[in-house]
Formats: structure tokens, sequence, C-alpha cells
């Protein structure tokens, strides 16, 4: 039996990918700050598929109760050997317009945050083995002006799994990217978020939660490293 822990599981990506994990056999672990969606999400999916589902809400730009919160969800639960980091934010606008508050409010959710669920997670997931599966963007690999924090944050979160998937091996601990052109999600229904990109031409969610799921099956004696998936005309 595989557990698989899924933060930003509320909507856009993160709920397509508890959808198909359950349909998949998979047992749920679900992180978001929307208590009301993550208890529907939950309902539904236990009563359609059967499979043991389980939440919190967790506010991910509040650093200070991160750990306890990902201890306490694990701890009534099982240890996953899956942990998908998905959640994250943007904001648009010219880098040096941007307000102090809104630089580290980014930075927490793209890659402190992560940083924060692996500390909590990964020595419990230590030999038993395990997969972190880090939501990146082609933004990592890019210079778009006005999107100059989500690339730096996304650069970040490349380099932090790489090291981290270094540093774990040893441990049973394999750790990668999926590497996402421009999707269909709500990151675009965002106050923070100003952009007038035809949505229609983007992925759908369900084709970057397919692609998570399969990353997560593949077998402990091998990793892929970074899938990138982009939309068919290419970049936004």
């Amino acid at each position: 039996m595989s557990t698989v822990l899924i933060t930003g599981a509320s909507r856009g990506i993160g709920k397509a990918a508890a959808k198909l994990f359950a349909d998949s056999g998979w047992d749920l672990l679900l992180v978001a700050r929307n208590e009301k969606s993550l208890k529907s999400l939950s309902e539904e999916l236990s009563a359609t598929t059967g499979r043991s589902i389980r939440y919190k809400s967790i506010d991910l730009s509040d650093p200070s109760s991160i750990a306890s919160d990902i201890n306490s969800l694990v701890n009534e639960g099982e240890t996953p050997s899956v942990v998908i980091n998905n959640a994250g934010v943007a904001w648009t606008g010219e880098l040096m317009s941007m307000p102090l508050k809104s630089w580290q409010w980014i930075v927490q959710m793209n890659l402190t945050s992560v940083f924060q669920i692996c500390s909590a997670l990964i020595p419990i997931m230590r030999g038993n083995g395990g997969l972190i599966i880090n939501v990146s963007s082609h933004a990592s690999r890019n210079a778009f002006p006005n999107w100059g924090a989500y690339c730096a944050t996304k650069a970040a979160l490349v380099t932090f799994t790489k090291c981290l998937a270094a540093e774990e091996r040893a441990n049973g601990i394999r750790a990668c990217t999926l590497t996402l052109g421009a999707v269909n999600s709500s990151l675009w229904d965002e106050e923070t978020v100003k952009s007038d990109f035809d949505r229609n031409a983007m992925l759908p969610v369900e084709q970057a939660a397919s692609a998570l799921l399969h990353i997560a099956q593949q077998p402990s004696t091998q990793v892929i490293e970074d899938l990138t998936l982009m939309p068919s005309i290419g970049a936004f």
C-alpha cells in the first residue's frame, strides 16, 4: 500500500493529482489552506475510491506552524512514500517595484515551505525509501519580464532539489522535479497575477497530474530526475 502527500491539494494540479492517485489505489495525505475544500474533496474521494484520505489545513505562508502541522497529519495516518510539493504562487510586476513583503511571501511559499516540509518528512522516510517530487516551471530556466520573483524562486527550487537528491541518495530518498510550461490552473485567477494569456492553449491540470503519477510509479531502482511538460505551442 502506497501513500502520497500532496500540497496545494484543494484545487488545480493538486486536486487533479489527488483524484488520479486515489483512483490508482493510493492513500492520500492532503494539504492546503482551504479546509472546506479539503473536507469536500476528502469525502468525495473516500466515498468513490475507498482509499484512506486524510487532510489538514496548513497555511504554507506561515513558517511557524508548518513542521508541527505536517507531523500532526502524518501521525494520524501513514508515513508517505511519495511527497509532492505542488503548492506555489506567483507575483507579476517589475522586480524593482516589488514590495519586500511580497518578495518574502513568494520565497516562503515557493521555496522555504518546501524546505520545511522536506525537513519534517525525510527523517521519518529514511530507511523505507521515498520520493520527493517538487513541481517547478520552465520559468526556472528562462528570464521572463515581470515574472522575476517567480523565475528566481523556481530556479532556486531546482537547485535545492538537485542538492537534496545528492545528499539523500545514500538514505534511499530520491528527489526530482516536474517542470511545467503554462498550465490552466487556478494560479491565473490570483489577485497577484496579471496576465492575458490564452488559457485554452495551456496544459490541462489533468495532464500535469498524469505526469506526477508517472514519476511516482517508477521503481525505486531508478528516478526520473526531471520531466518537462510543455504546451505544444511552446512557451507563452
